[in-house]
């Protein structure tokens, strides 16, 4: 707009400089007229000549001027957009160094976690009294609720810059989310806080519904752990409402509540503005100093389909709630529980992985499964290894010295015996990145596993890469 003004601006000068010179010649030819008629003396016309010249010097000037002024405005713009443009550089530079370090952060966090989580498992293996049962399980809950962090941490930079997608699948919420709310209860207790979760559904709901179970509790993390930080006193209540059914659709309602510091009534309206004006996005950054997991939080439900809502009163409390609308499908039975080695026959693996613990861990948890290991302790070992061992199957760590997995996956590959066997290979790693995954993939890693390793999705990989006949 503008740019457009002074578009204007221009046109008009440059017409009325024209008029000027038109109106100048004219003036002249008037004045040479007038004295060949002899109706002007030679004293006045140097007179009028005089003043005219007077005139013109004065327009000129101003003309000058204002050209003058307009290559400096110029100058001064141009100055200002390179300026501009190295901030930008700054900015991009200082944007690729932040995901650098979350990524780093993200690596040496899951890295010793892998190993709590391991270590607690295999305790529980063990013959354990009643309180030694009760205090593994809050080891386990509150290990459980780091990762939680670095996943809401890792998940909430993907819709921050607009890579969050949805992945359908048929999910039980009651399943999913009792568990995760198990981790919050012993959050909440550690704070004195009471804490009570409770799922409302029909006594004859024989179906399970498609949704994204994951972005609906990076929702509810967000959500709740604001809660629990902002409350000092009284109660956080969570229910999720299956009662409402439309054709072929249910209605899920979500409700988050708390007995914290609550809102004013113009803050509770500023929180959901769409106008996006600066006082509104900085508002909402500095909601309870998590304004980014709420905004983030906002996104995610309208990409689910949803809307995020909320109530609240100063020093009382607030509400948030959202309600989703999920298809329903036929109704699939949670896997039990089965602690049976899903392999039957003889397993060679070859586990590449440079941290002894990390090392132990895996151990157990594919011995579990009826595998025997190899460990190589960098990428060079476990290339020669390979040579010169046969393996059903390689798990790669991809960060470790000498070679790295990538390098070691790719010289794998090259072997004669690759050639011939197609040796599954799997990446093992605590970035878990999308970059992690793509550059995987690149390698010609078959799968991608992260950790803190997760046993499900160990058996599954198992099942599916082994040529072995299974249970």
């Amino acid at each position: 707009m503008r740019f457009y003004l002074q578009f204007l601006k221009s046109i008009k000068t440059k017409k009325l400089l024209s008029a000027i010179i038109l109106a100048s010649i004219f003036f002249v030819l008037l004045l040479g007229f007038f004295f060949l008629k002899n109706k002007l003396s030679p004293s006045s016309l140097i007179v009028f000549l005089f003043a005219f010249a007077i005139v013109q010097i004065l327009v000129l000037q101003y003309f000058f001027k204002n050209q003058l002024k307009n290559d400096v405005v110029k100058s001064h713009l141009r100055t200002r957009i390179e300026e501009l443009k190295l901030d930008l550089e700054e900015a991009n530079k200082l944007t690729d160094y932040k995901s650098v370090y979350l990524a780093n952060m993200s690596y040496e966090i899951r890295t010793p976690l892998n190993t709590v989580i391991g270590m607690l498992n295999m305790l529980k293996q063990t013959e354990l009294d009643a309180d030694q049962t009760a205090q593994v399980e809050i080891a386990e809950y509150s290990s459980q609720h780091l990762l939680q962090l670095v996943n809401m941490v890792t998940n909430n930079t993907d819709v921050e810059t607009g890579g969050a997608v949805l992945n359908l699948l048929a999910i039980d919420l009651k399943a999913d989310l009792s568990h995760l709310f198990k981790v919050f209860e012993y959050q909440a207790w550690e704070k004195g806080l009471q804490f009570e979760y409770r799922f409302l559904e029909n006594d004859k709901q024989k179906f399970s519904l498609l949704g994204d179970s994951v972005r609906i509790q990076q929702v509810l993390i967000n959500l709740i752990n604001n809660a629990i930080k902002f409350t000092n006193a009284g109660k956080i209540s969570i229910i999720i409402d299956q009662t409402v059914n439309i054709d072929d659709y249910q209605m899920v309602t979500f409700y988050i509540k708390d007995t914290g510091i609550g809102l004013r009534p113009h803050e509770v309206k500023q929180i959901f503005d769409d106008s996006k004006n600066s006082e509104t996005t900085s508002f909402i950054k500095d909601f309870r100093g998590g304004g980014m997991g709420l905004s983030i939080s906002h996104q995610l439900v309208k990409l689910m389909g949803g809307e995020l809502k909320l109530e609240s009163k100063e020093n009382e409390g607030s509400t948030f709630y959202f309600t989703l609308q999920l298809k329903k499908t036929l109704n699939i039975q949670a896997e039990k529980v089965n602690l049976k080695p899903v392999l039957l026959d003889k397993f060679n693996v070859l586990v590449a992985e440079d941290n002894r613990m990390n090392q132990k861990v895996i151990k157990f948890l594919l011995e579990q499964q009826g595998a025997d290991c190899t460990f190589a302790k960098n990428g060079l070992e476990a290339v020669e290894l390979y040579k010169i061992l046969d393996f059903d199957m390689v798990f790669m760590d991809i960060y470790m010295p000498d070679m790295d997995g990538y390098q070691a996956t790719m010289a794998i590959k090259e072997t004669d015996k690759y050639l011939e066997l197609k040796t599954p290979i799997i990446a093992v790693s605590a970035s878990a990145f999308e970059d992690d995954i793509e550059k995987a993939k690149h390698a010609g890693i078959n799968h991608f596993l992260a950790k803190p390793i997760e046993v499900s999705k160990l058996k599954a990989l198992l099942k599916t890469y082994s040529k072995k006949n299974m249970p």
